[in-house]
């Protein structure tokens, strides 16, 4: 944030509370003019409306390109920092569509673990993998094959759902024979495993 001319204070306690109260900089982010990329390496789900702000002010000056200056977030976690979108002190859930949605994942590696109980020995199966994408390939999800490597398990278009990551991982353990097939397993157990999802649709 860039303050006012003259302004040689380190610490601005009104920046603070604008912050915490998940409302933008009041006016001290400006872009700087020739700049053709600005990367944003560390904000809290607080800041983030600073870099919508920011956004706003460069999204119709060009450069000396004749070209948008472009936003990359480096590393951020926002699939982390969205769970916090809504609570006191931070941005509303808006945010998402207003402005989180315009960011378009380029890189993107997200690993996850799992356990699963077997009727057999050892009983319990750990297994891992990891949704993975470098654009403009699709998002795939890799399962960890124990050997430093990864094998790739299926492609998606859009990024799929823990839940769905989960049960593509479950489905090539079950390919290789690591883990028993569903009409082996039963369809109440299978049932436990997975739980059961309700959608309700209301009529305006």
């Amino acid at each position: 944030r860039k303050g006012e001319e003259g302004d040689t204070r380190m610490f601005k306690p009104e920046n603070l509370f604008i912050g915490l109260m998940g409302r933008g900089s009041g006016g001290t982010v400006k872009p700087i003019e020739g700049v053709g990329m600005y990367v944003i390496v560390v904000a809290s789900a607080q800041e983030l409306p600073d870099v919508e702000e920011l956004y706003e002010q460069i999204k119709t000056p060009t450069t000396d390109g004749g070209k948008e200056p472009v936003i990359v977030f480096y590393n951020l976690k926002l699939d982390v920092l969205r769970g916090d979108l809504g609570a006191p002190a931070f941005p509303g859930k808006d945010f998402q569509d207003r402005f989180l949605s315009r960011v378009k994942p380029v890189y993107y590696l997200r690993t996850r673990q799992y356990s699963r109980s077997v009727s057999q020995p050892p009983f319990i199966i750990n297994f891992q993998g990891c949704i993975f994408r470098s654009y403009p390939g699709h998002f795939q999800t890799l399962l960890d094959t124990g050997t430093g490597r990864y094998r790739k398990v299926v492609g998606n278009d859009l990024r799929p759902a823990l839940g769905e990551f989960k049960e593509q991982l479950t489905d090539a353990l079950r390919e290789e024979g690591a883990i028993a097939k569903k009409e082996e397993e039963g369809a109440l157990f299978g049932f436990l495993r997975t739980g059961y999802n309700l959608y309700a649709i209301r009529n305006n």
